[in-house]
């Protein structure tokens, strides 16, 4: 015969039912904070509330953000980025402060889960990276990036112009040029062009890159690199990379060398 493992009742004839109930404030607590140390480092949720990016972003589509992938390699023209306007740039949409504290609470936790929108943060695509110039435009009337006219069509809302006011900039050392997909009512980089840098974005306010839709399933998708940014006519004049500040080094750094070993010459 084979012995079962039965639960005996407790004292009193009664199980043992309220540890759930105990266990639970706890589980709520854990997950939290697991949401939020995955949030500060891996990956945050973010949820859209403009038409800003139409129509590769929709008006309450819910986005992933990868915070870690410009840690091994470099913004690109075309990367969909969330970054922090504090100070700066104006909500496109216009938020309610929470009321009091559990609300506020509620909300915080809205934000972690990407259920509500941020206060100061938006999303864009990059047009320009240091370095670049771009303009807008051309002949045919389409935004160039050093000189390079972009085929928009395939990402740009139908029936916008690629601008309809005029901009030319140099994109400086350390920030970006963004604009969203929606021209006709995205306040992006050209709204901004009073502001310092030029309207142009600090690269260390960026928090990630947009990669994927999550939400609504009917709309869920991968966000790509729009194929017109692959010119490699792009990066053949004015682009600055991360990697010039390390060829120059070295390009200063042989002369000196050279200098050196002619004078331990000498004196020998």
């Amino acid at each position: 015969m084979v012995a079962e493992d039965v639960e005996q009742p407790a004292k009193g004839g009664k199980k043992k039912g309220g540890s759930l109930w105990r266990e639970l404030p706890i589980m709520i607590v854990v997950a939290l904070l697991l949401a939020l140390l995955i949030k500060t480092f891996i990956v945050q949720a973010f949820y859209i509330p403009s038409g800003s990016m139409e129509n590769t972003l929709l008006i309450n589509d819910r986005v992933l953000v990868n915070k870690l992938v410009y840690r091994v390699r470099d913004i690109e023209r075309g990367d969909v980025v969330v970054f922090s306007g504090v100070d700066s740039w104006k909500e496109e949409v216009d938020f309610e402060e929470p009321s009091n504290p559990v609300s506020g609470f509620f909300n915080w936790v809205g934000s972690v889960f990407g259920l509500v929108p941020t206060e100061k943060d938006f999303i864009k695509r990059v047009i320009g990276v240091p370095g670049d110039t771009v303009k807008c435009c051309d002949a045919q009337g389409r935004v160039t990036v050093n000189g390079v006219p972009l085929d928009e069509q395939g990402y740009l809302y139908p029936g916008n112009k690629p601008s309809t006011t005029p901009f030319e900039i140099t994109v400086p050392q350390g920030r970006l040029w963004v604009m969203g997909d929606h021209r006709g009512v995205s306040a992006d980089s050209r709204a901004h062009q009073g502001d310092p840098g030029g309207g142009a974005i600090p690269i260390d306010q960026v928090i990630g890159r947009a990669f994927v839709i999550v939400w609504p399933f009917s709309h869920a998708s991968t966000i790509s690199i729009p194929d017109t940014f692959s010119q490699p006519a792009l990066n053949a004049a004015g682009a600055v990379g991360s990697e010039a500040p390390l060829l120059l080094g070295f390009a200063g750094a042989v002369p000196l060398v050279r200098w050196r070993r002619r004078r331990l010459l000498k004196r020998g």
